[in-house]
């Protein structure tokens, strides 16, 4: 994207501060992620920062990027970057990364969930939790007396970058195999870290929620969760779709990914965050409708978050312009001018509360 044009959408949106996180991958041109922060003695430790990640630069190349803007993010909480880095070197998340990706990737045709996936989602988690606390929101960490901002971000970047290692053993109830295949690499990290049992335990338990409600079965109850589940619903562009699309999985999920260009996770004009999707073209809307927005929708992160998507004027031909989210509802402005508002397709959502008619359940219990 260039100059103007970033700085026409960050007038529309209201945000008058560089964003937090973006993702981009439109036109094929090489860019790399960047992390910038000023010298942490100098400024507050919560600083405005700018990600960009280009998934046609070269895998080793991004991955070394990210890691960098994490790492930056990291600077001022000494228990999480240390968490952070002893993940990012265990043998055992390595392998668990690697065969993750092979069983979703080469057995199912999916779309990257290994290492790669891991620091993207890594990344665009920091920033969200970055704008949270800027914004005055306290994560359940703090709300509960449990720890501070450090174990916020510890808790954080561990749940985010472990939240899809389950699917090594099978895309089927991954969440939970993710939970036990986690907690031998949570208690090797977390014990230097916490000499109270007491604590870890307790830190413990947000990670494990984290992964098990990341893909929303069951929804997240803590912010924290909250946070692991709209990072993984923002990596949703063509870059994260290209190979599943080139391995032959030629599907809604591949072929609407590589209509999504660029996903920005900045400061919000009425919520602490806006995240903004740009399509290439109208089909990318099923990549915000049935991954991005039931993250938002049935998290706690429902009151912070504005999500917003638009169709760039140059790709194909237009059918949708620009889509906002309102409660649980889609707005969309469609090209010929006509306004329609239509209710989140949530089939998660729409099973379970089948179940509860199958079994009789019409009352929830208080």
């Amino acid at each position: 994207m260039k100059v103007g044009e970033e700085m026409q959408e960050a007038e529309q949106s209201g945000a008058t501060e560089e964003p937090k996180f973006t993702l981009n991958v439109s036109d094929g041109d090489v860019r790399e992620v960047e992390g910038r922060r000023p010298e942490a003695e100098a400024q507050p430790p919560l600083l405005e920062a700018r990600r960009i990640a280009e998934f046609t630069t070269p895998r080793a190349k991004l991955l070394e990027e990210a890691h960098h803007a994490i790492h930056a993010d990291l600077a001022s909480y000494p228990r999480a970057l240390a968490a952070y880095e002893a993940l990012r070197s265990d043998p055992e998340a390595l392998a668990s990364w690697d065969m993750a990706n092979y069983v979703t990737m080469r057995k199912l045709g999916y779309n990257d969930h290994g290492r790669v996936h891991a620091f993207i989602t890594g990344a665009a988690s920091m920033a969200l939790t970055e704008l949270l606390l800027e914004a005055g929101v306290k994560p359940d960490i703090m709300e509960s007396g449990v720890g501070d901002a450090d174990d916020v971000f510890l808790a954080v970047i561990l749940g985010t970058m472990l939240h899809d290692i389950g699917n090594q053993i099978h895309r089927v109830s991954h969440e939970q195999f993710g939970v036990m295949l986690a907690l031998p690499i949570l208690d090797r990290i977390l014990g230097p870290l916490y000499p109270d049992p007491f604590k870890r335990t307790k830190v413990r338990s947000f990670i494990l929620g984290a992964i098990d409600c990341h893909d929303l079965n069951p929804p997240p109850l803590t912010l924290e969760g909250g946070i692991t589940a709209v990072a993984d619903g923002t990596d949703i562009t063509k870059g994260r779709g290209r190979k599943a699309f080139a391995l032959g999985s030629v599907d809604i999920h591949s072929i609407s990914a590589l209509a999504v260009d660029q996903v920005v996770i900045e400061k919000g004009r009425d919520k602490p965050v806006l995240i903004s999707v740009t399509m290439n073209n109208s089909g990318g809307i099923f990549q915000v409708e049935e991954v991005l927005a039931p993250k938002v929708i049935r998290t706690p992160m429902s009151r912070y978050v504005e999500l917003r998507a638009t169709t760039r004027e140059q790709g194909d031909e237009q059918i949708l312009r620009r889509v906002r989210l309102e409660g649980d509802h889609f707005v969309m402005d469609l090209d010929d001018g006509e306004r329609v508002r239509v209710e989140v397709d949530d089939p998660q959502k729409q099973a379970a509360e089948a179940v509860l008619d199958n079994l009789g359940v019409g009352v929830e219990r208080r």
